[in-house]
């Protein structure tokens, strides 16, 4: 069903005012029981709280925001956060001559943002170049790293997935397109739990690694991010409260807050992106990159633990909780609506009418659902998994209901 309209929203804000109540909260709540009609005479039923919403809209800021028009970049990466400038920094800095004495001169902002526009660190579209400048001076980019200063304990912990560390690098060029690689190391183990390249740095890219880390080394206690926008979505921190994983953000340029991350990123650079890779693809580059973590990094002692990192690991394998393969459990990874169930037990999802798996009139339920393919409609209640919508068939229940009388 389309997005209502400001005709209809005026409609149903105007009956606040003459709904049965003696607060504005109870006149709300009975508008929520009431049906409207759009200008094409469909019928729509909303939630105290979208009413209230559009009436606290409508009070400060007027009839324009209202309108509910979706943008047409809608979805698409707009801006570039603080930490992506810094790594685009960092991979465009070397690129630069040195001195003849043999030390760098840093060049000045503007030359380094056109070698991230020339490398594909960076596209003008995402970032203007003096929106560049500002963030370089604002978060002192170029200034040494100032977490260098800061008085730090070496740690680590002391069980296997008790904390991961996760972050973002910026790989190879494959047919002139930026591959970006997304990793997770756990703390203790120094066991790289997933790596996988990317085309795309976005919520999907995150989720479809997050979800083969969790189902490949287990739950960690602990995730450990960066203020990056794929860190910071929605998606992710429910997906972390789902599984009961405690989702920690470093502060802005704290790249010493990861460093067993930092430090990984660094053997990837000098130890697997210096071979004669086949670029021909990204599925290839990351079979290859599979084959070298498996085989050598965590197969291979490290120097700190005395060790291989898979050993390690598998020292704490009686502690770790792993997922189950089912259905149930990859609904931990689908995308969540909220949804009001209405007099005859359906509700209305992506245009559809279905029925709820048991009776839930009037309730407030979560259905949770795959983003980019239809699929089954699970019907949540509190945290409580319901069972599977079923969609609406008005006629079987017409004839369901004359068999039974």
């Amino acid at each position: 069903m389309k997005r209502p309209s400001i005709y209809l929203k005026m409609k149903v804000l105007g009956a606040i005012d003459i709904a049965p109540g003696k607060t504005r909260d109870e006149r709300i709540r009975n508008v929520a029981a009431m049906t409207f009609l759009d200008e094409e005479a469909n019928q729509y039923q909303f939630t105290w709280r979208i009413i209230q919403t559009w009436y606290y809209r409508y009070k400060n800021y007027g009839v324009t925001a209202m309108d509910s028009s979706s943008r047409a970049d809608m979805g698409k990466t707009r801006k570039v956060t603080p930490e992506e400038v810094l790594e685009a920094i960092n991979a465009a800095l070397p690129h630069f001559h040195q001195k003849g004495n043999g030390r760098h001169k840093t060049p000045n902002k503007t030359a380094i943002y056109r070698m991230c526009i020339e490398k594909g660190l960076l596209h003008s579209s995402q970032i203007a170049r003096t929106t560049f400048c500002r963030f370089v001076s604002k978060y002192e980019m170029l200034k040494d790293d100032p977490s260098e200063n800061k008085r730090r304990l070496a740690f680590s912990m002391q069980y296997a997935n008790q904390l991961w560390q996760a972050d973002t690098m910026f790989g190879p060029q494959l047919g002139g397109k930026q591959a970006k690689l997304i990793a997770f190391i756990d703390d203790a183990s120094r066991v790289l739990c997933h790596g996988e390249f990317f085309f795309d740095e976005n919520a999907d890219s995150m989720i479809r690694a997050l979800r083969s880390a969790f189902y490949k080394r287990g739950l960690p206690e602990q995730l450990l991010v960066d203020n990056g926008s794929i860190y910071c979505c929605q998606e992710i921190t429910l997906i972390c409260a789902r599984v009961g994983c405690l989702l920690r953000h470093t502060a802005v340029r704290d790249a010493a807050a990861k460093g067993k991350i930092e430090r990984f990123f660094r053997r990837v650079r000098d130890q697997f992106l210096i071979r004669n890779l086949d670029l021909s693809s990204i599925e290839q580059l990351n079979k290859q990159f599979t084959q070298w973590v498996e085989q050598d990094y965590n197969a291979t002692v490290h120097s700190t633990l005395g060790m291989k990192p898979i050993d390690r690991f598998g020292v704490d394998l009686s502690r770790i909780r792993f997922l189950t393969p089912s259905q149930d459990t990859d609904e931990l990874f689908y995308a969540e609506a909220t949804r009001t169930v209405k007099k005859d037990n359906t509700f209305s999802f992506q245009g559809q009418r279905y029925e709820t798996p048991i009776d839930l009139r009037g309730k407030q339920i979560d259905v949770r659902y795959e983003r980019h393919r239809k699929g089954a409609v699970i019907v949540y209640d509190n945290g409580r998994r319901l069972g599977q919508a079923r969609l609406l068939d008005a006629v079987a229940n017409g004839l369901a209901r004359r068999r039974d009388n």
